[in-house]
């Protein structure tokens, strides 16, 4: 019997706004400024699909003009959408020239929806015996859902892909049969497509009715069993519920045909696909491309039939399969890596290993002669502090290089460095890396500190354009078109099988250490103009840079971590979730897994009915999302119950009982790694372990500080901290008399903003009002709204945005400078921080508002929490360079935002108070004073 063939349908706009909005915190952005988001959200959906089932026939759908029928009927018909997003506009013609390359059908009709090709082409498909299924996130298709016909959902957020057969659409919908869905939604109506429905029937309702009278014209016919309002309504919106009818159902009958031949997957022009891939940046997408197309990779089950022939010749055979049928090793050799950007093989390059004797001594007397090297470290680790020396690359000159390897014992690699020590000791000879911090901390473990100016590319990078990513690979293929050799090719991919790079021989070692000290040079000289074109040398030069040197003697520090506090705290974070378990159970009335937010959703929202039109996700099930459960927490004692529970479960796994693995053995301290290239903001990030979010709110949040402690008895803590520095800066740049002298004149900032916007005098300002002042002051920054503020205050909305109204009429010139940003932006396309940071906002004119509106948001709040990373960067710089020069014994350990850690040597401790108060102070004079807070504590906490 022959298996029965299997038709994929996309939905391509559905899946293109689903990519780019799953992305829309952190859009992927090119070396051009394009956001790619919602290209590669299509794609991958794309890829997942023929990787996952090897698809017989495939085909996109496209809508064209939109529906013209269903705008004949109602005027309003879609008319409440936003505009499209710009990068979703800039998308399509890309995702089409795609589809076109890799031969895949691209079906569109002027004047029709996507929704209607894929509803006449699945019906006709199935009368020629095909199973199709309509690859959508859309639940609208249920309706069109039969014994051959299916939805085919996308894995999305962690959740896995869903097919929606019959028994599925009856689930959801509440319906015996499919077609009933366009009832359910002529009904209830649709918000996203502004379809009205009948005034007042919801989900319930709508599944109600379906369940007494079948459909829309079984309940129009029956009104006189209805009671009450709802009569009244149904009765008197009786044409509304038909027309909402017409608008849900989804046409069968387009003038497109379903033609096999069309639709059969066929091998696509490889060169073609991987040329635009190339263009837009994407890299990973290229390699997957080669790997389906070619049979190397393995695909995953499929999941939407029994295994096809396919699959069981994979198994049985090589362990690869092509689409196309026939030989993997045949696809393989005709689609291959087609790659315009050169490759070490490609281009002339002299890499030379230096030898020891004469070569060693002439190479380092050429070495000394030079003002500007990039050197490179090759070690057995990728943590700097056990990383041991394997071997240097230098270079100087585009497409030459040499490598000195160096040899296991640590007594021959300690007098091989010391030939070394005058080169990287030189005040004259400029040192070029990437992510120089690793190697510099590498050489400290053989008492070399690298002096004189630095050049890091990737820092460089970082201010150029801080949206992209910054690895070297990529830098590399971006500005040089040049693709490095992958470190996997020489030690293999991660886990027990990888090689240390001494067990690589010794002439591939030194092309590919030679080639990343070649490529980074050559980033380098393309850096510098940019650098300087933007106006960003000074900020690279005088902090950015800098600070390396700082932080990487920070991370080596580490600091002292009191495990067997943390055991104790972690036995009774145990006792505290039990109880919290305990309680839920009970006033849930069963037991059930707290951490599954489906079986969560069903007790609160499904059983226990806490809120009349509760949330829903993207999948149908109820949402317990942070957001969702906040707002409803003061009014239901068990969904504050969930939320502790939640939050001391993360703060057990999280910290307690992760921070003491993060010990190291050679130390005994914990040695985190900050990120100077995350935060397009300018803040740092904190990683492995990240120690700036350990939660501070909470008393159990606070504890965890309590198990960071001085290094021995002779030292203690102390936690250096700034005052209100992000209102301090506001007031400042905005130049908001009110605020200065409020500052100036050493006042409650919060209390003097609540006397003026409640208008009462200063000493007769009451907690609460001190409380929702306080609020208002820090949302502002953050383009806080009257609904954001009423969620976080006990103001209803009219309340809160009449105190907004009322903050703004207080400070008008704040205002105004926040007008004056988006108006900068809007012009200039970035805003800037005191020292020139640029944080870019591509979004700044965009159409749709949503997404104009986050970045009118950034435009305020960058320059501000810009500003504020930039001064305590400067104020870590100048410490650091006191602490070196007074020969002290005191050390910086940790910046958390606003607050910098010493492990203060006792007998310095009043000259350290003072230091450190000082230089904070003075990092950045502004028409504000700043305002530093210092603490003392045998533990964090104590210190805080």
């Amino acid at each position: 019997m022959s298996e029965q063939k299997r038709l994929f349908l996309l939905d391509a706009y559905a899946l293109i706004f689903r990519g780019y909005y799953a992305l829309i915190k952190n859009p992927r952005i090119n070396s051009k400024g394009m956001d790619t988001s919602a290209i590669m959200g299509f794609v991958n959906s794309l890829f997942d699909v023929i990787k996952r089932e090897q698809p017989d026939h495939l085909a996109v759908a496209f809508d064209k003009g939109g529906s013209v029928e269903r705008t004949e009927l109602f005027e309003d018909y879609k008319a409440n959408r936003d505009e499209t997003p710009e990068a979703i506009k800039i998308a399509v013609p890309y995702i089409q020239e795609i589809l076109t390359a890799m031969k895949i059908p691209v079906v569109e009709l002027e004047g029709y929806e996507a929704d209607d090709l894929i509803g006449t082409l699945a019906k006709q498909a199935e009368k020629e015996g095909y199973k199709t299924f309509m690859v959508t996130p859309d639940k609208d298709f249920g309706q069109l859902v039969s014994e051959n016909i299916f939805m085919y959902r996308p894995a999305r957020m962690g959740n896995g892909i869903e097919i929606w057969g019959i028994p599925e659409v009856q689930k959801r919908f509440g319906v015996q049969r499919p077609e009933q869905v366009i009832d359910y939604l002529g009904m209830m109506g649709d918000a996203s497509d502004n379809i009205p429905g009948l005034p007042g029937v919801g989900d319930k309702t709508a599944k109600k009715f379906l369940e007494q009278f079948e459909s829309m014209e079984g309940l129009l016919a029956n009104t006189d069993q209805l009671k009450g309002k709802m009569k009244e309504k149904v009765e008197a919106n009786a044409d509304l519920g038909r027309l909402s009818r017409k608008l849900a159902e989804i046409k069968i009958d387009c003038d497109v045909t379903f033609n096999a031949e069309d639709f059969e997957m066929c091998e696509p022009d490889a060169a073609a696909v991987q040329k635009i891939f190339e263009d837009l940046e994407f890299r990973r997408l290229k390699e997957q491309f080669i790997k389906i197309f070619s049979g190397e990779v393995e695909t995953t089950t499929q999941v939407t039939s029994t295994p096809t022939a396919k699959q069981e010749a994979k198994v049985a055979g090589s362990g690869q399969f092509t689409l196309f049928g026939g030989d993997p090793s045949e696809a393989a050799a005709t689609i291959k890596d087609v790659n315009s950007r050169k490759t070490i093989s490609d281009i002339p390059h002299f890499y030379q290993l230096v030898e020891d004797g004469v070569a060693m001594d002439l190479f380092l007397e050429k070495l000394m002669r030079q003002t500007s090297v990039c050197f490179d470290t090759e070690t057995t680790s990728i943590n700097p502090l056990e990383a041991k020396l394997v071997g240097i690359a230098f270079s100087w000159s585009a497409g030459k290089g040499f490598y000195v390897a160096f040899p296991e014992s640590m007594e021959a690699a300690l007098e091989r460095i010391e030939k070394f020590r005058p080169f990287f000791e030189a005040e004259h000879i400029e040192k070029i890396g990437q992510n120089l911090k690793y190697d510099v901390k590498v050489l400290q473990n053989y008492n070399v500190h690298v002096k004189g100016k630095l050049f890091d590319t990737m820092l460089a990078h970082y201010l150029i354009n801080p949206d992209m990513r910054h690895n070297m690979d990529v830098l590399s293929e971006t500005y040089l078109n040049y693709t490095p050799v992958s470190i996997t090719e020489l030690i293999g991919k991660k886990g027990k099988n990888q090689l240390s790079m001494r067990d690589v021989p010794l002439e591939k070692q030194t092309e590919y250490a030679v080639e990343d000290a070649d490529v980074t040079f050559q980033l380098a000289q393309h850096f510098r103009p940019e650098l300087s074109e933007a106006k960003t040398d000074k900020l690279f030069d005088e902090i950015e840079v800098p600070l390396l040197r700082v932080l990487a003697d920070m991370e080596r520090e580490g600091i002292n971590l009191d495990k067997g506090f943390l055991n104790e705290l972690s036995v009774e974070l145990d006792k505290d979730i039990k109880s919290l378990e305990s309680k839920i159970y009970e006033q849930a009335g069963e037991e059930f897994n707290i951490a599954s937010p489906r079986q969560l959703g069903e007790i609160l929202f499904g059983k226990m009915n806490l809120v009349d039109k509760p949330k829903k996700t993207k999948t149908g099930q109820y949402s317990t999302a942070e957001d969702v459960l906040s707002y409803l927490a003061k009014d239901h004692e068990i969904i504050q119950n969930v939320l502790d529970f939640r939050g001391l479960s993360k703060l057990k796994s999280t910290y307690v009982d992760a921070l003491p693995n993060e010990v190291q053995k050679n130390s005994g301290r914990v040695h985190t790694d900050y990120m100077q290239t995350v935060a397009a903001t300018g803040r740092l990030s904190s990683n492995n372990p990240n120690l700036q979010n350990i939660p501070i709110r909470t008393e159990r949040g606070r504890q965890v500080r309590k198990a960071f402690i001085p290094r021995d008895k002779d030292h203690v803590l102390l936690a250096a901290d700034y005052s209100q520095i992000e209102l301090r800066i506001i007031a400042a740049l905005s130049e908001e008399d009110t605020m200065i002298s409020a500052f100036k004149n050493g006042e409650d900032i919060h209390a003097s903003t609540a006397s003026k916007v409640f208008d009462v005098p200063i000493d007769e300002v009451t907690r609460e009002q001190r409380s929702n002042a306080k609020t208002v002051n820090f949302g502002i920054i953050y383009g806080v709204s009257a609904f954001g503020l009423s969620n976080q205050t006990d103001l209803s909305r009219a309340e809160a945005k009449e105190l907004i109204d009322t903050y703004y009429k207080t400070y008008p010139k704040l205002r105004n400078y926040m007008s004056e940003q988006v108006d900068f932006a809007r012009d200039n396309g970035y805003v800037q921080t005191v020292l020139g940071r640029r944080r870019y906002l591509k979004d700044i004119n965009a159409g749709n508002q949503v997404v104009r509106g986050a970045a009118e948001r950034n435009a305020v709040n960058a320059p501000i929490q810009g500003s504020a990373a930039d001064i305590i960067k400067i104020a870590m710089i100048n410490i650091h360079k006191k602490l070196a020069e007074g020969e002290y014994r005191t050390k910086m350990l940790l910046q958390v935002h606003d607050e910098l850690v010493f492990d203060c040597y006792k007998p310095e401790l009043e000259e350290m108070k003072e230091l450190i108060k000082n230089e904070m102070e003075n990092a950045y004079k502004m028409a504000v004073p700043l305002d530093v807070e210092v603490g003392i504590g045998e533990n964090w906490l104590e210190a805080h």
